[in-house]
């Protein structure tokens, strides 16, 4: 089909509209670029300086106010085509009560910000009366790949997605290997945005993970910044984490040097505190763990690497508890090793890096097809794959090859862990990752996400948990009744039996 758009407007000029607006111009596209703080319109020019083609310069035109934004799209007489890059909650409710007016049957907007699923579906409910298509986008990657082509997980109408998909195609990220666009139809409604919330959901999995193997490396076997580079740049090169976007960049963080002279690396500058969650700006890995518990999926990994986070946000109320608890309780502490031992564990550490990423990924494509069962939306588990092979930030190769083709044989499969092939995985590499959770504890290494992982895989793979004593409990003061293990394995549902354990 061919392009059905030959201008575009984009909504927010930050670093990530900027750059689609960018990519849009080399993709022939006519570009108008309108963001509230004209700061960002003013410094446009420069941008475009540094970083577009000069024979490209003309078809990006920057808007202060929004009448003379909507009019360059054509006005009332022709289908518009906007993409929103603004923050997630009212900042796209506020624009839309600006443009409403200004927009007619047949137009169509891409909401490509961070949103919460649930605000995608208000407002699509809210526009499909006027004939105005509002299209939930999950946009993977960051700005370099808003840049240079994301992983694009749209959904909503699908006539309109026909409209646009041949653009989509065009801009997103491609596969080096298949030639084919990182970008999908991931169903109706705003599906897309819930796919895009939990593929953050794992990559804050995964950001622990690599984390906890930064300090196991560096503060406990005291390697130096450029061999553990240098470990990363390997793992990457090939093996189970053959690349893995987030130990890619680990590999270039810890070989960043200061320039001018400096001495040093930049990231022994970076202050040990994650805001994004506690500030409000990120909302897709609240939203993940909520979400998860909502829909009764366990999801640990996630949810540990999220709260460690929260923890570590508040870097003064942090040096209270120091100061209260003493500073050794939370201190890695460091190790005298020989080579052989440090060989032998970079390698464990390497598999169970790898372990624990197979549960963070578990983890989202289970709650993925739980939601994609409760809303009816059909999505396709191994198309979610494809599209994160380029352009995202959880793109790992070689872990792409493991699910996607089983997806593709059993895509009504609920729980990533019974399929035989990961299960085999996860055997092979969980004694390594049980070694170095033993380890990670003795040294008081801080290890949320592995450790959490390694519970996910006892307490799911458990035959007999420790679970009846809390059942019994429950029953005890709550009267909640159990089942009996002589019925069987019973249903998720309240049991049967109540045993008058204490008279009220």
């Amino acid at each position: 089909m061919a392009d059905e758009f030959n201008k575009i407007g984009v909504v927010g000029a930050g670093s990530m509209g900027s750059g689609m607006a960018m990519l849009f111009a080399e993709h022939g596209l006519d570009v108008s670029l309108y963001d509230v703080n004209a700061h960002h319109i003013d410094h446009l020019s420069s941008i475009l300086e540094s970083s577009l083609d000069p024979s490209l310069h003309q078809k990006v035109t920057g808007y202060r106010e929004l009448e003379p934004f909507m009019s360059s799209l054509g006005g009332k007489s022709a289908d518009k085509l906007l993409v929103f890059s603004i923050p997630h909650g009212s900042a796209a409710d506020d624009v839309l009560s600006q443009i409403k007016h200004f927009l007619t049957k047949g137009d169509v907007i891409l909401d490509g910000g961070n949103e919460y699923y649930e605000n995608a579906r208000r407002r699509q409910d809210a526009l499909r009366p006027t004939g105005v298509a509002y299209l939930s986008m999950g946009v993977s990657g960051g700005y370099q790949s808003a840049r240079r082509g994301p992983s694009i997980s749209p959904s909503g109408d699908a006539d309109a997605l026909k409209r646009v998909m041949p653009l989509l195609e065009r801009v997103a990220a491609k596969d080096a290997r298949t030639g084919r666009a990182c970008v999908t139809n991931i169903g109706p409604g705003p599906s897309g945005h819930y796919v895009k919330m939990v593929h953050n959901g794992i990559e804050q999995g995964v950001l622990g993970i690599v984390n906890e193997t930064w300090e196991l490396l560096y503060k406990c076997l005291h390697t130096d910044l450029d061999t553990i580079g240098d470990i990363y740049q390997k793992w990457v090169d090939d093996g189970e984490l053959k690349r893995n976007f987030l130990f890619e960049i680990g590999a270039d963080i810890c070989r960043r040097h200061k320039e001018n002279g400096e001495r040093g690396h930049v990231l022994n500058d970076v202050q040990d505190k994650v805001v994004q969650d506690a500030d409000d700006s990120e909302g897709t890995g609240f939203w993940t763990v909520m979400e998860a518990a909502k829909r009764h999926v366990s999801a640990p990994t996630i949810a540990s690497a999220h709260f460690y986070r929260i923890a570590s946000s508040d870097r003064a109320e942090r040096m209270q508890v120091v100061e209260a608890l003493g500073q050794d309780l939370g201190a890695a502490r460091k190790q005298h090793v020989d080579e052989t031992f440090r060989a032998e564990f970079v390698e464990d550490l390497r598999l169970a890096a790898y372990c624990a990423c197979l549960a963070s990924y578990a983890q989202g494509m289970n709650l993925i097809a739980r939601a994609s069962a409760d809303e009816r939306w059909g999505v396709n588990l191994a198309k979610c794959i494809e599209i994160w092979r380029e352009g995202c930030i959880i793109r790992s190769e070689s872990i792409a090859d493991l699910l996607q083709p089983l997806y593709e044989k059993e895509p009504e499969r609920r729980n990533t862990l019974t399929l035989p092939a990961v299960a085999e995985e996860i055997k092979r590499t969980l004694p390594s990752l049980r070694k170095v959770v033993k380890d990670g504890l003795e040294w008081n290494a801080h290890i949320p996400t592995l450790s959490a992982s390694l519970e996910y895989f006892k307490y799911c793979g458990g035959k007999h948990l420790p679970s009846q004593f809390m059942e019994a409990e429950l029953d005890y003061f709550g009267a909640h009744s159990y089942d009996l293990k002589s019925e069987g394995e019973g249903e998720v549902k309240k049991g049967k039996h109540h045993h008058e354990w204490k008279p009220a």
